[in-house]
């Protein structure tokens, strides 16, 4: 005879590709013919900027660009000049052929960049590019379980939680405001280069919308009309909500990384800049559902042959933020520092005895008059480290977040730079677990009435009130009951086990 059980499912997302490419793209910058030789080069910055995002049905492919700038000393000794330069990217992940829709998720970084003179007239620009994706498809989660059973056959019951991925979508925005610059710094007469980061400090599911709030900070470096160089920062918040395509309960939670898609800082109205900067919000909803399987069955009456198929599903063991700190000394011949500009690799994965090391490295760039009042600037490799206990049978996928202004102390040989690099981490279990999905059942076989009712037995290390009641033809109720346990026994206790 043969116990068909019930099948359920339950919809959700699975990552069938994530990682990270590294890029170095190289482009040449000549110098205008109404700008002086170039003498010495200063320093470099950029700005990512995603383009798009396409879904193949075996890969994905992501583009955009850098918007940089370098700002060099002239030979004739006259004061610094700036170029500009637009240097596009591409990268592509491959993955299993489907003919499903998903999402893509994406986080672009610059990891270094640096400018040399080939001639006097003409740089070469080299810019090094870091690009973290995910491929989110859709997968159904097949459960099994039976309600009914006969009353000689015992089912082993085991309930599990689960946090799943159930949504991933995008919300593209536009921050378009004016910023006055406060009165106490002083009169821009020349802009210089300007980034902004993007963070969001707070997120939250409420039923079938997303809301969520943050800043975006604007860093500007500029020339005053004394001819020296000053930075302005200035936040702008922002607050968005998207409709979800399902209802979710209170307790689901949303994950967002962000992207800028454009950016524009123009003079406006009034002596104001204004800020055209385009956002995308990327987002994957996690909702929390229960799942009821059994595990294992026998029959003290009857042979009973179990029929299997593990649970493969991207169950979140755990979710939470870290931070990697930074710590490393910026040679300078002044502590006066004009611009500190960090440039971060995506943190590389290490396998420990006991989890994993999370290591993160990159550049620092700065800019600072030395004691005669001359402009310099230095570079240093920094580096962290972040020890995590993570499952071996786990999977771990690390998020960079923004971050703010670092902290800077003068000192002896230089500029101290501390920082704490925050990372959102993500564990999931990639081990399956058993379910039975069926029960082929033998005819039923008269008990042995030499078979003692009774069994005193000393539990091992290994037992279980199931495995004890399987192997001795018992019941747990039974044993529970006999031994008047409300749980599972002690090592080497002494139990009565009834024979049924």
């Amino acid at each position: 005879m043969e116990l068909q059980f019930e099948k359920s499912s339950v919809s959700c997302l699975e990552q069938i590709a994530c990682g990270v490419q590294n890029q170095e793209q190289t482009q040449e910058i000549r110098v205008s013919e109404a700008m002086p030789d170039v003498g010495k080069v200063l320093a470099v910055w950029g700005q990512p900027i995603l383009r798009s995002k396409e879904w193949r049905s075996n890969g994905m492919q992501v583009s955009g660009g850098v918007m940089a700038w370098v700002l060099y000393a002239p030979e004739d000794g006259s004061e610094p000049r700036k170029l500009e330069a637009w240097v596009p990217f591409q990268a592509k992940w491959d993955f299993p052929e489907t003919d499903q829709d998903g999402v893509i998720r994406v986080c672009c970084r610059l990891r270094s960049m640096d400018a040399r003179t080939l001639t006097a007239r003409k740089l070469m620009l080299r810019v090094g590019i870091g690009l973290q994706a995910e491929a989110l498809a859709p997968k159904e989660l097949n459960l099994y379980t039976s309600d009914q059973a006969p009353e000689d056959v015992h089912l082993l019951r085991r309930t599990y939680p689960m946090e799943l991925p159930r949504e991933a979508g995008e919300k593209a925005f536009l921050l378009d405001e004016d910023l006055t610059m406060p009165p106490s710094l002083p009169a821009m007469a020349k802009m210089i280069y300007f980034q902004v980061q993007p963070e969001v400090v707070d997120q939250k599911v409420m039923g079938s919308k997303a809301v969520f709030r943050g800043n975006a900070r604007v860093h500007i470096l500029y020339q005053g009309e004394d001819g020296r160089l000053n930075t302005w920062d200035v936040e702008q918040p922002f607050s968005q909500f998207t409709e979800l395509q399902g209802e979710y309960s209170p307790e689901a939670s949303i994950s967002t990384v962000l992207g800028v898609t454009s950016l524009e800082l123009e003079p406006g109205e009034s002596g104001a800049l204004r800020l055209k900067c385009g956002l995308l919000a990327q987002h994957v909803v996690r909702d929390r559902t229960t799942a009821e399987l059994v595990e294992d069955a026998y029959s003290i009456r009857r042979p009973v042959e179990l029929h299997w198929e593990p649970l493969n599903g991207p169950m979140c063991l755990d979710r939470r933020k870290e931070t990697i700190h930074m710590e490393q000394t910026l040679p300078a011949e002044s502590d006066r520092l004009v611009d500190l500009a960090v440039f971060s690799e995506f943190p590389r994965q290490i396998s420990e005895a006991n989890g994993i090391r999370l290591e993160q490295a990159g550049t620092l760039q700065g800019l600072f008059y030395d004691q005669d009042g001359i402009l310099k600037s230095s570079n240093a490799r920094w580096e962290g480290s972040l020890s995590l206990p993570v499952a071996e049978d786990a999977t771990l996928c690390a998020w960079p977040q923004e971050i703010g202004i670092p902290q800077t102390m003068g000192g002896s040989g230089g500029i101290l730079v501390r920082d704490d690099r925050p990372v959102e981490l993500t564990v999931t279990g990639s081990q399956p677990i058993p379910m039975v999905t069926g029960l082929e059942l033998g005819e039923e076989q008269e008990s042995d009435p030499d078979r003692p009712s009774l069994v005193v037995r000393r539990v091992s290390d290994s037992d279980s009130l199931w495995s004890l009641a399987k192997r001795c033809g018992s019941s747990v109720d039974a044993i529970r009951q006999a031994n008047q346990l409300q749980g599972e026994p002690a090592q080497q206790q002494l139990l009565l086990i009834p024979v049924l």
